[in-house]
């Protein structure tokens, strides 16, 4: 009963973890709210788009007062802002950006307008997309589902290791074969479906989440 509770606890930990992981990366979906002219409005912009179709967001804007403008242009460029209107889909405003090749990053802006008063909905920070090519369920699903396994199992062997006469080398080597197959194997073979390379971390990049797992690797076979 007792380990089972441990378990029970490594699970809240771990599931807590991934989702504020999710809520927090870069990919996560921009959420807020502001008001313009007493009327509040809230938004939800995803920020990882596929090839397959244009980029498209909506806000509910039920005032039909409101109108807005989409600016965008390619991130980290100099390149002039193209501005396009946000049209009318009922209760919604929607915008759309061409679809792009893989791993190519839009930055854009969305300004809402009413009784000449104009505001972002970002401020002066852009929103920041990044497009990516389709992932085939048949690897992404294994690879989430390992990748959880091992955060559980990596979680559990801490709490193992908190206990003075806890024997945490079963759950570590499990946590190591977990790494190994869903961070170095299926990990890159969805990356590279994604945006098209196996490795973008050291020594060939500087891509964080690469690094972070090589070493979460190299601390775990240590």
């Amino acid at each position: 009963m007792k380990k089972v509770l441990i378990w029970i606890v490594a699970f809240l930990i771990t599931a807590s973890a991934a989702l504020y992981q999710r809520m927090t990366g870069p990919t996560h979906s921009l959420r807020g709210k502001t008001t313009l002219n007493e009327t509040e409005i809230k938004f939800k912009l995803e920020r990882d788009p596929e090839t397959t179709s244009d980029y498209e967001t909506r806000i509910k804007v039920p005032n039909r007062e409101i109108t807005g403008t989409l600016l965008y242009k390619r991130h980290k460029t100099d390149d002039p802002w193209t501005k396009s209107p946000l049209t009318r889909e009922e209760d919604y405003l929607a915008g759309s950006i061409p679809k792009q090749p893989s791993s190519a990053k839009m930055e854009y802006k969305i300004f809402i307008t009413s009784q000449g008063k104009e505001i972002s909905l970002t401020g002066d920070t852009p929103v920041i997309i990044r497009f990516k090519d389709p992932v085939p369920d048949v690897l992404l699903v294994p690879h989430i589902i390992i990748m959880f396994l091992a955060m559980l199992f990596s979680t559990r062997a801490g709490i193992e290791a908190l206990n003075p006469k806890g024997n945490p080398r079963k759950l570590a080597l499990w946590t190591t074969g977990l790494l190994l197959v869903g961070g170095l194997i299926l990990g890159p073979l969805v990356q590279k479906f994604a945006f098209g390379a196996l490795w973008t971390g050291f020594p060939f990049g500087h891509d964080l989440t690469d690094n972070k797992m090589l070493i979460a690797m190299i601390g775990w076979i240590a």
